[in-house]
C-alpha cells in the first residue's frame, strides 16, 4: 500500500491527479534494542525515493530519554551519501573515523560526507533529558561518491520577519546563505510561523521541494495548487514553481523546508550504504564485516576494528553494529 494520501480529484494509484502536490505520511521504525527510540520515516516511500538529492528523512521526538533511553547508535558504516543532523531539543555527540568529535545542538547542523566510506557513532549525552530532531540523508552524484570523507559543522544565524523566523542550514533562502559545501545544489532550512502567518518564498524553479511539518499544520501553496499538511507529514512540491507559500493554521508551526534539482541517477540503497549495483553494495558490506570481526565474532570495542575502507571511530568504545544479512533476491535500483 502506498503512503501517498489521496486528495480530492485523485484516483488511488495515481491514475488521475488534480493537484501536482502530494502529502506523504510517516511509518514508525524502531532504531533497535529493547528500549528503542522510534523514528517517523517519511522518505523514501514506495512511490518516491528522492526529493532533490534528499533520499532519507527520519523525524523523532520529542522523547523523554528516561523512557526511550535516548540515542545510542554505535559505530556503523556509510558510503555514497551525506548525513545531516538537525535538532529541536537535546544534544547528540558525534564521533567518526576521520577524527571528528562534535556535539550537535538545536539550531546547528552536523553534515558528514561519507564519500568512498566512513564510520561514525551518535550518542545523546547524560545531560540530555528530551530528544527531538531530524536525521536526513543526501545521496552523492556519480562524480562525488568516491570523494574523501569529511565532516562540517555550522550554526546559522536566525533571520526573521513579520510572524516568521528561519535558519538556513544548506543553500540559500530569505537572504541567508549557508557556507556548508554540498555535491549537488540543495536547500535546507527550519522555519517557524506564528498562527495565521502566510509567508511567500521565492524559490528556485528548477528545484523540487519537501515540507516536513514538525508541529502544527500548514497549507502549502504553489502554482495555484494548495494542500494542507498536518503534524509529521511531508509535502512534495514538483519543480517549475517560482514561489512557494506557507500559511500557518491556528497554532504555531515549525517545519523543515528541503529542496534541490531532481536527482537523475539510479541508486541502490540498502541499510547504511548507497551504491549503483547489488555487487557494489555487497562488496562494501563484506568489507565492513571483515573490519569488525575477530575469530568469527564481532569485536566488543570499536577501537579493535581493523584498518580498512571504513576506518575506526576515534574515541568510541561501543561494540560496532554488524550489517544485517543481504536479502535472498538481488538489490534493485531505485
Amino acid at each position: 500500500m502506498s503512503n501517498l494520501e489521496t486528495r480530492p480529484g485523485e484516483v488511488a494509484g495515481g491514475c488521475a491527479v488534480a493537484s501536482r502536490l502530494e502529502v506523504m505520511t510517516p511509518r514508525e521504525v524502531p532504531l533497535g534494542g529493547p528500549r528503542a527510540m522510534t523514528v517517523r520515516r517519511t522518505l523514501p516511500q514506495r512511490g518516491r525515493t528522492t526529493i532533490g538529492a534528499w533520499c532519507f528523512v527520519d523525524h523523532y521526538g520529542p522523547d523523554d530519554v528516561a523512557t526511550t533511553g535516548g540515542m545510542k547508535v554505535a559505530p556503523h558504516p556509510h558510503t555514497g551519501l551525506q548525513t545531516v543532523s538537525w535538532l529541536f531539543e537535546g544534544e547528540v555527540e558525534h564521533r567518526d573515523s576521520v577524527g571528528s568529535h562534535a556535539t550537535v545542538r538545536p539550531g546547528e547542523i552536523n553534515l558528514m560526507t561519507a564519500g568512498r566510506g566512513i564510520s561514525h557513532s551518535e550518542v545523546s549525552p547524560p545531560t540530555t533529558t528530551r530528544l527531538h530532531g531530524a536525521q536526513l540523508w543526501v545521496v552523492l552524484p556519480e562524480e562525488s561518491r568516491f570523494d574523501e570523507p569529511r565532516f562540517d559543522h555550522y550554526a546559522p544565524a536566525p533571520v526573521s520577519g513579520d510572524g516568521w523566523a528561519a535558519r538556513v542550514f544548506l543553500g540559500s533562502l530569505v537572504g541567508s546563505t549557508s557556507p556548508v559545501p554540498t555535491a549537488t545544489p540543495l536547500l535546507g532550512a527550519e522555519l517557524v510561523l506564528q498562527p495565521g502567518t502566510s509567508l511567500s518564498l521565492d524559490v528556485d524553479p528548477s528545484y523540487e521541494h519537501g515540507v516536513l511539518v514538525d508541529r502544527g499544520s500548514v497549507v502549502v501553496g504553489s502554482a495555484g495548487d494548495t494542500v494542507e499538511v498536518d503534524e509529521h507529514g511531508l509535502a512534495y512540491v514538483p519543480p517549475a514553481v517560482g514561489a512557494l507559500t506557507l500559511t500557518a493554521g491556528g497554532e504555531p508551526v515549525r517545519l523543515l523546508l528541503l529542496g534541490g534539482p531532481p536527482f537523475g541517477e539510479k541508486i541502490v540503497m540498502w541499510w547504511n550504504l548507497i551504491g549503483r549495483s547489488h555487487e557494489e553494495v555487497a562488496a562494501w558490506r563484506a568489507e565492513w564485516q571483515a573490519q569488525i570481526a575477530r575469530d568469527g565474532h564481532v569485536v566488543d570495542d570499536s577501537q579493535d576494528v581493523a584498518p580498512g575502507r571504513f576506518g575506526t571511530v576515534a574515541g568510541d568504545h561501543l561494540r560496532p553494529i554488524p550489517a544485517p544479512p543481504l536479502p535472498n533476491a538481488r538489490l534493485k535500483e531505485r
